[in-house]
């Protein structure tokens, strides 16, 4: 019985709702799946109406009344809610990605690249004369090393941050 009401009732919903959406500022979609619930609501309680599709006609533009009325009473914000102060999980997740990246390509650098980037990226925020203590070379050397090794990475790099974006 309901799997028949279901399928009578299917193409005059679709186009029902498909009516009145634009108008109440929903997509057909979601008004169809709400007077699904209703019908179901419906035979549940008090079994299949009299006149299915007079029903039907009456419970779409109930809901989309009441899609209108919700629409009015919402409004957006004026600029995003989101703390700009403290970011969010999804930035966290985000960020730790970004690293996690990069310190996976400086550990594939050949030479001393990976040593020296790691000391340059270390939190402990090493000064130049640090840097070239801790790897035994000359504080003058350091910055053209360091150049080539960004230039290592940068090219390491490129390709895979080029497959990640999309083509057009």
């Amino acid at each position: 019985m309901t799997h028949d009401l279901v399928a009578a009732l299917s193409p005059l919903l679709t186009a029902e709702a498909s009516a009145e959406a634009y108008a109440s500022g929903s997509e057909p979609g979601d008004l169809e799946q709400a007077v699904w619930l209703r019908l179901l609501e419906r035979l549940e309680t008090d079994g299949p109406p009299l006149d299915p599709q007079g029903w039907l006609r009456k419970a779409v533009r109930a809901e989309a009344r009441r899609t209108r009325r919700t629409t009015r009473l919402e409004r957006p914000y004026g600029s995003e809610p989101a703390d700009e102060v403290r970011p969010g999980p999804e930035q966290h997740a985000l960020t730790t990605a970004r690293y996690r990246a990069l310190r996976d390509a400086v550990r594939r650098l050949p030479g001393r690249c990976p040593r020296l980037l790691e000391a340059l990226l270390s939190p402990k925020d090493l000064t130049y004369r640090e840097v070239a203590g801790e790897l035994g070379i000359s504080q003058g050397s350091l910055g053209p090393e360091r150049s080539r090794c960004l230039g290592c990475l940068r090219r390491l790099l490129t390709p895979e941050v080029a497959s990640r974006e999309g083509r057009g």
